[in-house]
């Protein structure tokens, strides 16, 4: 082992609390090829790991320490990448990258054009990654420099390529008429009259060279780059193809006599073409990519760009970024929040739909909480801010979708390494081509050959399987923004199509999470709303859930309440008080007994509602039975629309809970749902969705994110239902951001949605090469006598880009597979209600 290939690696964990922990971590690490040596240190959180290089990374070691139950920290750093232009290049500045030491993980986006990298702090920095990435011969920005972060007035590459298009196409068009001319019964003859043949190559010469050298250096200088790094890619096919014909046309016209009889022939029309096509494509492409990204440029559109804010007794205007906690910000009729906070002042309604769904503005007076980008109404209001730049709501969606779009799948990791080999391939297909028909063609053999092989050149690009993942993942998680659905992880997409069990949590997630009153029969000398109101004005002093859900029916009746006097709680049985003159009594069946009441004439019905998974009450008034009451936690208005979808999906639906199996049965009975797991402890959850895995089940569960991270955590994909402003679920791979079960529903469909686009394009990008390229090198020449110019393979190749991109454009127009609840649903997380309409994130994104 050699001084130069053992490193000392440093780094911290997170979880360690004793020296168990120590003795596990520095076991598992030891085990890990090539490490000589490790020790752990508790007090300051860190790791010491002797490596040898040559045998295994850091990566290795870090997933060592996840194994055993902690969580080694690294940094992370996002910036740009300029001038990738295919799957070879994402390839290639990946490997670069990975290859420096302290790095973790290393992935790039062609479609963002940004790459993210995992390092060790103090292993390498930002200067030694960005030095990587221009050895590579790609440009990095960072993307705090103005020019990332700022408009600016350097025209946009979409810009600059129409610019060289225009050029190109100005020249091409004369071009290809002039060419195309001598071959038009009468139209040759009579060019001939004006001009003799050699001098109409002259003026192809001409139109072809500021097109060549022009329009087309863009290919000149990144073909180059990638040639002098011994990593070829688009820009060096187009380039060798382009000026192959471009000087082969050029000695064909200038010395003649050096080619074979017949061989002669001058290609500039295709040397044009084919600089043009691919302008033109790449143009079209640009614009696609950058339709790709609405979604987030539409989000980050929500956002304020100032604030007023109170400074010093006066309301001064401000950048955004300049508000801090607890500052007083001013908000106008019709302008939009511009940070989280509390109202302190004022009355108005504000427009939440962009969160909630809800289209009708909600009534904000003091006290109510407000969410930056949303948009006030008629009042003025002053809040005092609570989270501000990357706390608030609007900031924590745009993260996740954003790191969303720049996680790669699984499937595009493939391509990417397919890709990065892809091109030398090619190069050499194209050199056996020119060989083969220079040897076994018929004459013109040379001229044969050089089509073939540019043809070759041309055809192959690998540009359409570079963006065949990205594209479909960037506007998938786009318009699941739009539905309120939030992906946390790009590969959460790629798992969530191939889940076969759903498991969901039932209280606060299939069920509205609070008791609600269900039923109140009377006996016949009683009127149901004057028990009501008498039940309600006890349980009024109460603090008990079952009695505040009978207290929340009375309110929405409109019922007033009266004063309860000689309030006594009889712990276990129930609740006694004098109500406006009368003796009103409320408990269970026990309290009835012990106070000698008959209730027969209910017992059937409340063994009735006792199975149907509801808690019945008995009420007296002034020793007499008044009334049967049951109070439940009821399902939620859509959830058996849902688990009736989920079945039709080819589902299964199981749910998980700590409630007795009698009650779980009922609402599962209810529901549909096909499995029950009853009696869990909320930390038993996990080992549960464990269970379930260990059948081969691919499992998603559903939680609310609170006592359920355990169970999120452990399943294949963890779906955290976020409910209006909390959506900040960390356990989550996919988040909900309302509470409305159509998002679990809308998630799995658009995830499989998703997925059948990216195979698509897979299936185009790789099945257009493997049956072109025999095409472009000539096979059915013998059969046909046809070959394929080297325009047309140009403008083909295009073609195949522009196909994957508005493929994946289409994801737009997903449609959700369930429509929202209907009616108002309450949300257990923050007593806000409010169905959610699809689309109502639409103009955001």
């Amino acid at each position: 082992m050699t001084d130069d290939s053992l490193k000392t690696v440093d780094f911290r964990i997170d979880g360690m609390t004793c020296g168990a922990c120590v003795s596990r971590v520095e076991k598992k690490l030891r085990k890990v090829e090539g490490v000589a040596e490790a020790s752990v240190n508790l007090a300051t959180e860190r790791a010491q790991v002797s490596l040898d290089t040559r045998q295994n990374d850091v990566s290795a070691l870090f997933e060592a320490v996840e194994n055993a139950g902690y969580a080694p920290q690294a940094e992370e750093i996002e910036f740009r990448v300029d001038g990738m232009t295919c799957g070879a290049c994402v390839s290639r500045v990946e490997k670069k990258l990975s290859r420096v030491d302290g790095v973790i993980e290393a992935t790039v986006n062609l479609t963002t054009e940004r790459a993210r990298v995992r390092y060790l702090a103090g292993a390498t920095d930002r200067e030694t990654l960005f030095a990587c990435v221009e050895k590579a011969g790609y440009t990095p920005v960072a993307l705090d420099e103005p020019a990332a972060a700022e408009p600016s007035d350097e025209p946009s590459e979409a810009e600059r390529l129409k610019k060289d298009l225009w050029v190109a196409a100005a020249f091409t068009i004369p071009l290809f008429i002039v060419a195309m001319g001598h071959m038009l019964p009468g139209v040759g003859s009579a060019m001939d009259a004006v001009l003799p043949a050699k001098a109409w190559k002259i003026v192809e010469l001409v139109l072809a060279t500021p097109v060549q050298f022009y329009a087309g250096w863009r290919f000149y200088t990144q073909g180059w780059a990638e040639l002098k790094h011994a990593a070829p890619g688009m820009n060096s096919l187009v380039m060798i193809g382009s000026n192959a014909a471009y000087f082969y046309s050029l000695i064909a016209l200038l010395a003649p006599g050096i080619f074979p009889a017949g061989s002669a022939h001058t290609y500039f029309d295709a040397a044009g073409m084919i600089v043009t096509l691919i302008l033109l494509g790449r143009y079209l492409e640009a614009l696609a990519r950058g339709r790709t990204s609405q979604a987030v440029q539409g989000l980050m559109k929500l956002q304020s760009k100032t604030a007023r804010v109170k400074r010093d007794g006066d309301w001064q205007e401000v950048d955004v970024g300049e508000v801090t906690v607890d500052d007083m910000v001013a908000v106008r009729p019709g302008e939009r929040v511009p940070v989280d906070g509390t109202v302190i002042a004022g009355h108005s309604y504000v427009d939440e739909s962009m969160i909630s769904g809800e289209p009708v503005p909600v009534e904000k007076n003091a006290e109510a909480e407000v969410v930056g980008g949303t948009v006030n109404g008629n009042g003025t209001l002053e809040i005092r801010a609570t989270s501000v730049g990357g706390d608030t709501v609007l900031a924590q969606i745009i993260r996740m979708v954003e790191d969303a779009q720049a996680e790669k799948p699984a499937i595009q990791a493939v391509a990417d390494k397919i890709a990065g080999v892809f091109v030398p391939i090619v190069m050499v297909v194209s050199a056996a081509t020119f060989a083969g028909w220079l040897v076994f063609g018929p004459s013109p053999a040379l001229a044969l050959a050089f089509v073939a092989a540019v043809s070759v050149l041309l055809i192959a690009c690998p540009c359409a399987m570079g963006l065949a993942t990205p594209t479909a993942i960037m506007v998938g998680t786009g318009r699941g923004a739009a539905l309120g659905v939030l992906f946390r992880r790009g590969t959460a997409i790629e798992q969530l199509s191939h889940v076969d069990t759903v498991v969901l949590d039932k209280t606060g997630t299939l069920t509205e999470g609070a008791p609600a009153l269900t039923d109140l029969e009377t006996v016949d000398a009683f009127e149901r709303d004057e028990v009501l109101r008498l039940v309600a004005a006890v349980e009024a002093t109460s603090e008990h859930p079952v009695g505040q859900a009978i207290v929340t029916a009375a309110h929405d009746e409109g019922l007033s309440l009266d004063d309860a006097e000689q309030f006594a709680a009889h712990t276990g049985y129930g609740v006694e008080a004098r109500v406006a003159g009368r003796h009103v009594q409320v408990g269970a069946s026990r309290y009835m007994d012990s106070l000698g009441i008959d209730r027969d004439r209910f017992a059937e019905r409340a063994e009735q509602m006792a199975a149907s998974a509801k808690t019945p009450l008995y009420a007296a008034i002034d020793g007499q039975l008044a009334a049967l009451i049951a109070v439940a936690d009821p399902a939620r208005a859509e959830a058996a629309d849902m688990v009736a979808t989920l079945h039709d999906m080819g589902l299964e639906v199981a749910m998980l809970t700590g409630d007795t199996p009698a009650t779980a049965h009922a609402i599962a009975d209810e529901l549909g749902i096909d499995r029950v797991v009853a009696g869990v402890l909320p930390d038993a959850k996990a080992e549960e969705i464990k269970r379930l895995q260990g059948d081969d089940q691919a499992v998603a569960f559903v939680g609310d994110g609170i006592n359920d991270a355990p169970a999120l955590t452990q399943a294949d994909v963890g779906m955290a239902v976020g409910s209006g402003t909390d959506i900040a679920i960390e356990a989550g791979d996919v988040v909900l951001m309302r509470a409305d079960l159509a998002g679990v529903v809308n998630a799995i469909a658009l995830s499989r949605q998703t997925m059948r686009t990216i195979r698509m394009n897979f299936i185009w990008a790789y099945g257009y090469n493997v049956l072109l390229i025999p095409l472009a090198a000539g096979v059915l020449h013998p059969l046909t006598g046809w070959l394929l110019n080297p325009a047309v393979a140009a403008g083909a190749m295009s073609i195949s880009s522009i196909f994957v991109l508005t493929n994946s454009l289409r994801l737009k127009r997903f449609e959700p597979a369930m429509a929202p609840a209907a009616a108002s649903t309450t949300s257990h997380a923050s007593g806000r209600s409010g169905h959610n309409p699809p689309g109502s994130m639409a103009d955001a994104a």
